[in-house]
C-alpha cells in the first residue's frame, strides 16, 4: 500500500506540471518564463496570504512565474517530498518545518543557497541572524528562513487582576511562576474551576525552556560540531523543567492540557488556565478571540540562571538540486523577493510569524499592526534579546519528530507520579537508540 501511495503521489506532481503547461524538465511555460513549483505548508488563512504574495512576486517581472501548491501539513509535505526528491520532478522551492533540518542536509538533494549568496555577494545582514542561523553549519546557509516563530508566556491580564497581582509584570523566575499560579489557581469546593499553569505535552516547548538555561539538547554543541550521538537534555538542566511540571501538577496548580493546540488554546480563551506557553505566531488569534486582555511575556527561567534567549521555530525554503539553472535562477529570485522588507511586512502582518528582514518592523503596516496588538513587539524583543549560542542555535539531528515523541511520553508520566530524573532519562536512552540507528542507516 504504501508503494502505491507513493508511486501516486509521483504521477499526481507530473499531472499538475502537465496541466500547468509546464516542460518538467525545462520548467519553461508557453510564455517563454521559466516557472517552478513552490510547496508549501501554510494552510487556511495563511495558504490566501502565500497564494497573495506569490501572484504579487508573478506580476512584478516577467522572467519567472512561481506555481504555489499546498501539500498539508509539515510531516505530509516532508513525506511526499522523499517521494520525487533527486529527479526533475521535484518542486524548485519546499518549505519544510525546522525539525526536518538535519534530514533536508543529509538526503544530498538540496542545493544550499550558499552558492547563490556567494556568486552574487549577497548581502545577508539584512536577514535577522538570531533566525538564519538556525539554517547554518559551519558558516553555510543551506535554506531561507520564511515562517519562524518562538514560544511566549501568555497570560490572563484580567485574571492577574482579580488575583491580586500586577498585569503588567508577569513572572520570569520559576519561584515567581509557582507563586503566581498558586495565586491564578480557583477552587469551588473540591472542583478547580481555574488553573495557574499549563504547557502543551509537545517536546518544542521542552527544548526551548533547556535552551533559555543554555542547555544542549544532544551531544557535540547541540550537534553543530559534529553528528550528534547521544541525548544530553537529562542532565540538571532539563531536570529543572521536569520537576517544574511535575512540582506543580502534584501542587494542584498545573493543567494537563494534552497535545492538541486548538484544545490548549480554547481552554485559556474559556479561563481553564491563566498563563500558558504558546507560540508567538498564534498571538494575534488569542487576542482577537479573548473576552478579557491578553499579556505576552518572556519565557521563564530557573531562578539561578541568566536567561540566554529561544530557538526559532517554524519553517524554511529549501531550493532543489536536481533542477535545471534555469529553475535554480528562478528559485533564487523569489527567495530574495520574499526576503524583501515589504514583503516580510506584509507577512508578518498577516501570519504573526516573525519578518526575517528587521527593516520589516519600519514598515507603516507594521507600526499601525503593533499599535493594536503591542503584544507582537514582546515577540520581537524576545528574539532580538537571544545571546547567539549553539543552545540557542538548536539542536541538529535528523530523528527530531521522534526525540520530540519520547519527550511528550516523559511529560506525561509525570503526570503519573513518574520521577522527573528517571522520567528524563528514559527519554533519553530511547533518542540514544533512534540516533545510533539513524547513524547506521546513513
Amino acid at each position: 500500500m504504501k508503494r502505491l501511495l507513493a508511486g501516486l503521489s509521483v504521477l499526481f506532481v507530473l499531472f499538475l506540471a502537465a496541466c500547468s503547461g509546464t516542460d518538467s524538465a525545462s520548467g519553461t511555460t508557453e510564455g517563454g518564463k521559466t516557472e517552478i513549483i513552490f510547496w508549501h505548508a501554510m494552510g487556511g488563512e495563511l495558504e490566501a496570504s502565500v497564494n497573495e504574495i506569490v501572484d504579487e512576486y508573478n506580476s512584478s517581472q516577467d522572467k519567472y512565474t512561481v506555481e504555489p501548491v499546498y501539500q498539508g501539513s509539515y510531516e505530509e509535505s516532508l513525506t511526499k517530498l522523499k517521494t520525487v526528491a533527486g529527479t526533475a520532478d521535484a518542486p524548485a522551492v519546499t518549505q519544510i518545518f525546522e525539525a526536518g533540518t538535519k534530514q533536508m542536509i543529509d538526503s544530498g538533494n538540496i542545493q544550499p543557497v550558499q552558492k547563490f549568496i556567494d556568486e552574487e555577494n549577497y548581502d545577508t545582514s539584512q536577514w535577522e541572524e538570531n533566525i538564519s542561523s538556525y539554517y547554518q553549519v559551519d558558516g553555510e546557509q543551506y535554506s531561507m528562513p520564511f515562517n519562524s516563530s518562538t514560544p511566549v508566556l501568555v497570560y490572563n491580564k484580567d485574571a492577574f487582576k482579580e488575583a491580586g497581582l500586577d498585569p503588567e509584570k508577569a513572572p520570569r523566575t520559576y519561584t515567581e511562576l509557582k507563586e503566581a499560579a498558586e495565586k491564578l489557581t480557583v477552587k469551588e469546593g473540591d472542583k478547580t474551576t481555574q488553573y495557574g499553569l499549563s504547557i502543551l505535552n509537545y517536546g518544542w516547548f521542552f527544548e526551548e525552556l533547556l535552551a533559555t538555561q543554555g542547555g544542549m539538547y544532544v551531544n557535540n554543541e547541540n550537534g553543530r560540531e559534529g553528528d550528534a550521538t547521544k541525548a544530553a537534555f537529562n542532565d540538571e538542566k532539563g531536570q529543572k523543567v521536569f520537576e517544574l511540571i511535575s512540582e506543580m501538577y502534584e501542587a494542584g496548580t498545573y493543567y494537563n492540557s494534552g497535545q492538541n493546540w486548538d484544545d490548549m488554546r480554547a481552554s485559556f480563551q474559556t479561563g481553564t488556565m491563566a498563563m500558558m506557553l504558546d507560540s508567538s505566531a498564534g498571538i494575534k488569534g488569542l487576542v482577537d478571540n479573548a473576552d478579557f486582555e491578553v499579556g505576552v511575556a518572556y519565557l521563564p527561567h530557573p531562578d539561578d540562571v541568566d536567561p540566554q534567549g529561544v530557538i526559532i521555530g517554524g519553517a524554511s525554503l529549501w531550493m532543489a538540486k536536481d533542477i535545471d539553472e534555469n529553475q535554480q535562477q528562478a528559485a533564487w529570485d523569489f527567495m530574495k523577493y520574499l526576503s524583501t522588507a515589504e514583503v516580510q511586512a506584509k507577512w508578518h502582518v498577516e501570519s504573526g510569524y516573525f519578518a526575517i528582514n528587521p527593516a520589516a518592523y519600519e514598515e507603516d503596516i507594521v507600526k499601525q499592526e503593533w499599535e493594536k496588538y503591542p503584544q507582537l513587539k514582546v515577540t520581537v524583543d524576545q528574539l532580538h534579546d537571544t545571546i547567539p549560542s549553539t543552545a540557542t542555535q538548536g539542536a541538529l539531528i535528523s530523528i527530531f519528530p521522534e526525540a520530540r515523541q519520547q519527550i511528550v511520553t516523559g511529560m506525561e508520566s509525570l503526570y503519573q507520579g513518574e520521577d522527573p530524573q528517571a522520567a528524563l532519562d528514559k527519554a533519553a536512552v530511547e533518542v540514544d537508540t533512534v540516533l545510533e540507528k539513524g547513524s547506521r542507516s546513513r
